[in-house]
């Protein structure tokens, strides 16, 4: 892939997003519990920080925060994950939170047969109301330069135009040769009060053209891209959905150069079978060489850090397969610890696609 040379650019990558303070009972539940963990998440930022964090390049996050302690907090843990705050857009706090306030995510994790929960907190957040215009993106991939830029189907409906701004930085990412990566992340609830999923389609349709690199399955592609593999090749969805996917997807979007996606069987909360698809332009279909029986402690993140492992493999001009077995390994061992985000090493990440696992180090 044509990515930008890394002595040219400021950023190996840069999300689009929100940032929420993510807020975990531990092992046991929301409504029950008496103290709280903090951790900061978000499915565009996640990425970034896994790449920072793990695979030790240089990455940024444009967000928006209200400019009290709480939005201060959230600073504080980005900048421990080594994302650079620089993109932040500072809201004044009008002391009740009427006006914009910062995003709170209650997550249980789950065990066994209890699969994990969330409750989000974000009307009315300050990165819902961020506008066309707002960001200097000619500034940010003109002048400092990016490598990969990545946002998702999440930023997309958090606000009414916050689709309009992930056009807006797409259009100039495509301009001054940054990629851009795209997680459909279709939420129903989000979509649910404004147009449904005929809307989410729509908007899903006028991103695509922008995107090299598309992170979905035969799933996310129906509810995004209303493609119905039936209909589109006359046969069954369910023979080789994902390879199937794929060739309907890039014809329809020629400028795709990469499409990928984990496979997760869950046996329960506590034991999911991982592993990756992926189709390029120039290699075809692949699929990851490591398929992992994973226990898990925390599965939030784990889709996030699979996209940060396939970017740097991606970045790093690995094969299509070889990026997918980064992928996979950096999201399987994010559900080893708490949090949103790994605290995985690359020399853990490579550990685990050698087939060294559990083995003690001394």
């Amino acid at each position: 892939m044509k990515f930008k040379p890394e002595q040219a650019v400021k950023f190996d990558q840069l999300s689009l997003g929100e940032v929420m303070l993510r807020l975990d009972p531990g092992e046991g539940r929301i409504r029950s519990a008496r103290e709280f963990k903090v951790w900061e998440g978000g499915g565009e930022y996640n990425v970034a920080r896994g790449l920072t964090h793990c695979f030790g390049l240089h990455t940024g996050v444009v967000t928006a925060l209200v400019d009290n302690e709480i939005g201060r907090l959230v600073e504080n843990l980005i900048q421990q994950g080594g994302v650079s705050t620089e993109f932040i857009n500072w809201e004044v706090f009008d002391q009740i939170g009427q006006a914009a306030r910062n995003g709170l995510n209650f997550t249980e994790r789950g065990f066994g047969i209890r699969g994990p929960l969330g409750v989000s907190d974000r009307g009315h957040t300050a990165i819902s109301q961020l506008k066309p215009g707002q960001i200097d993106w000619q500034h940010i991939f003109g002048e400092l330069g990016v490598r990969i830029f990545h946002t998702g189907g999440i930023f997309a409906r958090l606000g009414e135009n916050t689709a309009e701004v992930i056009l807006e930085a797409m259009q100039a990412a495509n301009t001054h040769g940054t990629l851009v990566s795209y997680d459909f992340n279709y939420r129903a609830s989000l979509w649910a009060k404004h147009g449904g999923i005929a809307k989410a389609q729509e908007i899903s349709k006028l991103i695509a053209p922008h995107v090299q690199i598309m992170i979905g399955g035969p799933i996310d592609f129906n509810q995004s891209l209303g493609i119905d593999l039936i209909d589109a090749k006359g046969e069954s969805a369910a023979d080789s959905q994902f390879g199937l996917m794929s060739q309907v997807v890039s014809e329809l979007f020629p400028n795709l150069d990469v499409i990928a996606n984990t496979n997760r069987d869950l046996n329960s909360a506590s034991k999911n079978h991982y592993s990756a698809i992926g189709w390029s332009k120039a290699a075809g279909f692949a699929q990851s060489t490591i398929s992992l029986e994973v226990e898990v402690l925390d599965r939030i993140g784990a889709g996030d850090s699979f996209v940060a492992g396939l970017l740097f493999g991606l970045l790093t001009q690995k094969s299509l397969t070889q990026a997918l077995d980064y992928g996979v390994a950096h999201g399987a061992l994010t559900m080893t610890t708490p949090g949103d985000n790994s605290a995985a090493s690359l020399a853990e990440v490579e550990a685990v696609i050698a087939g060294k696992i559990g083995q003690i180090s001394r």
